[in-house]
């Protein structure tokens, strides 16, 4: 079974077109659904998140993900110890469904993150198929989506990698910048590729 890697800047439509690829039948393991998972009450993660900052846990048990946010993405070592936590576990979990969809005879699967090329992950797949949208697309999205102002949600797209940096790394590239109709051809045209 091959394994692509699925990826793209913020508010560029790789959601979109995940949920397409898994139309079409295709096995898309999503990373941040995985990282939710991770840290559910009960899950040994969780156990150590609350060992470590009890104080990111709501009276009802549940992790406050916007404390822990806000205390990993202003310290560096914190974050540090938040991704040696999880991310061992979300590559047990990974793992398991690359292994159940190869059992059960699927030709490819993707693995969608949105920090693949920024981890360094861009290689260890058969193939990295990177979401891309013009610039001022991307913008008017953003600012739709979370109904924030230009400068935030540049500030936003800027804080990440460039599109054109992960677009470097591909070996196929998803123009989501037209319409849905357009975008699914071409993701209809890509899976079928694969497949063959």
């Amino acid at each position: 079974m091959k394994l692509y890697g699925l990826t793209g800047g913020i508010a560029s439509g790789k959601s979109t077109v995940a949920r397409f690829l898994r139309e079409l039948g295709a096995t898309v393991i999503d990373a941040d659904q995985l990282a939710r998972e991770v840290v559910e009450p009960g899950e040994p993660a969780y156990q150590e998140i609350r060992a470590r900052w009890p104080e990111v846990i709501g009276d009802d048990g549940a992790l406050d993900r916007a404390k822990l946010g806000a205390i990993v993405f202003s310290d560096p070592a914190a974050r540090a110890q938040l991704n040696a936590i999880t991310h061992p576990r979300i590559g047990e979990r990974s793992a398991a469904l690359v292994e159940e969809a190869s059992r059960r005879g699927e030709p490819l699967a993707f693995y969608e993150a949105a920090l693949l090329v920024e981890n360094g992950l861009a290689g260890a797949f058969d193939g990295l198929v990177v979401v891309t949208v013009s610039e001022e697309t991307q913008l008017a999205r953003l600012m739709a989506r979370d109904r924030s102002t230009e400068s935030a949600a540049r500030a936003r797209i800027a804080a990440q990698l460039p599109l054109s940096a992960k677009t470097a790394r591909a070996t196929d590239i998803i123009d989501n910048s037209g319409s849905e109709r357009e975008t699914r051809a071409a993701i209809e045209a890509l899976y079928r590729r694969l497949v063959a």
